[in-house]
């Protein structure tokens, strides 16, 4: 069995920047352990699995760990492959994906892909004790939603955190957001998630579901830009559009190839 192989560089406009994600084409869903096995294989972030399905297209994501509900940087990648090599005259401009997060919209502009997510709002909880500990600077504030989300006071903060990641892995939630207000965009971040098997996320999408509202409320605008404070590094455009927020961001193909199994 030879499975088409693509690896996307998400949200930047070069090959070795944003963060990097594979997609694979099936033709037919393969065993969630295969898949798993495959993601391990890859061993990036995530690998975005793509299956043509009765009603459109079907997408999952895997980290070399397990599978998750939602990845932004993956989504972008499958929808440039999709719009852009595998099936471009099929698709044109705007393609839809039905994920465990529900129906995400991508469409593409003169200068990159804008992706429709659900928005996610972050609320005020009590943090937990190994969360404080693990990041050892004090926050401003912490609230939650799909992950915690962790408010400082300046982006030298967010650049000096230099996480326990085996204290962090024992939190709760998929992973850590933590944000400040930029010094030359409205706000940057970072991500961290060793609980699913990522350490740090070099650009992570779906935090911007909860950063978006979070920064559009607090700063009264609803259009933002972001950059996420990875070794990396991505930039991202967000709007806040009520129960939804719209991310754009540019891709850079790195490669295409085959996956060899055994049938």
């Amino acid at each position: 069995m030879r499975i088409p192989l693509f690896q996307v560089d998400a949200f930047t406009s070069r090959v070795f920047g944003g963060n990097p994600a594979a997609v694979a084409l099936l033709d037919s869903w393969l065993p969630d352990a295969a898949l798993q096995a495959i993601a391990e294989e890859n061993n990036l972030a995530e690998t975005a699995f793509v299956v043509r399905g009765s009603a459109g297209w079907e997408l999952r994501w895997f980290t070399p760990k397990t599978e998750v509900d939602l990845c932004g940087h993956a989504t972008l990648a499958a929808a440039d492959v999709l719009l852009s090599h595998a099936e471009p005259a099929e698709n044109g401009d705007l393609i839809e994906f039905a994920t465990r997060s529900g129906a995400l919209r991508v469409r593409r502009d003169a200068d990159g892909l804008v992706m429709d997510f659900p928005a996610r709002p972050p609320r005020p909880v009590s943090a937990p004790p190994a969360l404080l500990e693990s990041l050892a600077i004090a926050p401003r504030e912490v609230l939650a939603a799909d992950d915690y989300f962790v408010v400082y006071d300046s982006e030298h903060e967010i650049r000096a955190l230099a996480p326990d990641f085996a204290l962090l892995s024992c939190c709760d939630l998929r992973g850590v957001i933590c944000t400040a207000p930029g010094d030359e965009v409205d706000f940057v971040s970072r991500f961290f998630a060793p609980r699913v098997g990522i350490d740090e996320d070099a650009v992570t999408g779906s935090a911007h579901t909860s950063l978006t509202p979070y920064w559009a409320a607090r700063l009264g605008k609803q259009a933002l830009t972001a950059r996420q404070l990875s070794v990396r590094g991505g930039a991202l455009w967000c709007e806040n559009a009520g129960e939804r927020v719209l991310i754009k961001g540019q891709v850079a193909l790195y490669m295409k190839g085959e996956i060899e199994l055994d049938d």
